[in-house]
């Protein structure tokens, strides 16, 4: 009889583990199943990603909202990063005759010297040249409507002047627009002022002392989040300087080679020309053209058409070699990105932004890239007995570390 009983207990807890099973499949299936269809494992990995992503994107939105708000200083914290990372190894080199302060302030104050005398010279080039280059451009004028005129156009006398009256018609009418633009930009001058000094004052104490802000930042970081900080900040400041310095020699070339074939062709205003290239170089492949378009333009009003498709040939000509042979030795080691990332940063740039955001793209996308790919590789161990702090902090035994830290070893 006792085992009747045992048996019935057990057939009881059979049926009511059954029924526990059955309650739970379906919790889950009215859980993972609003209308009976399975959700895939991968659309829940999709969804899960997508609204991080969302979130994450607002965060940037409202960063760059605030930086929009605060533009001349951030512009003025990028013109500082520059300056430091040109600057830097030339203090460094003088700090070894000199106290580092005044290696600094000799540093700064030459290269400004060196910008102010090109500046000079490039003004009293134009200021020399204005009434010659007057009269060369009413001549010039004349000769393309000649040449409209001609074979193989056939633009007739009659369009050309219809043109010109709309030009001249169109200025009359827009003056008022045309002057407010012209006082517009010279407050935008006195910002642009305001913001180099800025730069200039910020770029000394980081020339200065880049190291020990270094530390102290990190210093207000948890301690599980200084080592990842330590290997982004370094990634992100070797990607920085290195493009830094590459766009720069990438400008050079591209500016001597415009100024001495714009010197062989006779094309008036060569100087300002030139360094027009230069600065127009730190727009990657949209810049370049642009100004060599320009020179196009001097050269068709001053030299007539022959000349201009010369000039117009070297679009092409300092397009293939910057893009294939400078860009690849120059730049290459400090940023891998493919030209589509690069075309599409400057355009995006461009539209957010305007020409700052032309400029500043291509490096910022660069530098998130760097950390990107530094902060998924596994930390490597370094030696010791080198500088720590800021990733170009130089040697020296003032800032030595006592240990192996990885927090405070060297820059690879």
């Amino acid at each position: 009889m006792r085992y009747v009983v045992v048996g019935n207990r057990s057939s009881r807890g059979a049926r009511s583990v059954a029924r526990a099973r059955t309650a739970g499949a379906v919790v889950r299936r009215g859980a993972g199943h609003g209308d009976g269809v399975t959700v895939g494992h991968g659309l829940r990995v999709a969804a899960a990603y997508a609204w991080r992503l969302l979130v994450l994107g607002a965060a940037v939105y409202v960063v760059f909202a605030f930086l929009g708000r605060l533009q001349l200083v951030a512009v003025a914290l990028f013109l500082a990063l520059v300056v430091t990372a040109v600057l830097r190894p030339l203090a460094d080199l003088l700090a070894r005759h000199m106290p580092r302060t005044v290696a600094v302030i000799v540093s700064i104050i030459g290269s400004l010297l060196l910008v102010l005398g090109v500046m000079a010279l490039v003004g009293s080039q134009v200021a020399g040249e204005s009434g010659r280059l007057g009269h060369e451009f009413a001549g010039g004028l004349g000769r393309i409507e000649r040449w409209l005129e001609g074979s193989p156009f056939h633009v007739s006398h009659a369009v050309l002047s219809d043109l010109q009256g709309k030009v001249a018609t169109f200025v009359s009418e827009h003056r008022s627009v045309l002057i407010s633009s012209a006082l517009s930009g010279a407050g935008r001058a006195v910002e642009f002022i305001t913001g180099l000094v800025l730069a200039l004052f910020c770029s000394l104490f980081f020339i200065r002392s880049g190291d020990r802000f270094w530390r102290w930042f990190k210093a207000l970081m948890p301690g599980g989040a200084r080592d990842p900080l330590d290997r982004a900040g370094r990634a992100a400041w070797r990607t920085f300087a290195g493009y830094t310095r590459g766009i720069i020699i990438v400008a050079a070339t591209n500016a001597v080679l415009v100024g001495i074939a714009l010197y062989v062709l006779g094309v008036p205003l060569a100087l300002p020309l030139t360094l027009l290239e230069f600065f127009a170089a730190f727009i990657p492949l949209v810049g370049s053209p642009v100004a060599l378009g320009v020179a196009t333009v001097v050269a068709l009003a001053t030299r007539g058409p022959v000349v201009a498709i010369v000039v117009l040939a070297l679009i092409v000509v300092i397009g293939q070699l910057e893009g294939h042979v400078l860009h690849p030795l120059v730049l290459s080691w400090a940023v891998r990105l493919h030209p589509v990332v690069v075309a599409l940063s400057v355009i995006a740039g461009s539209i957010l932004a305007g020409v700052v955001g032309a400029v500043v793209a291509v490096p910022l996308v660069s530098v998130a890239w760097s950390v990107i790919c530094e902060l998924r590789a596994p930390p490597e161990p370094e030696p010791a007995g080198r500088s720590p702090g800021h990733p170009s902090a130089p040697p020296g035994p003032s800032s030595r570390p006592t240990g192996p830290s990885r927090a405070t070893g060297p820059a690879r």
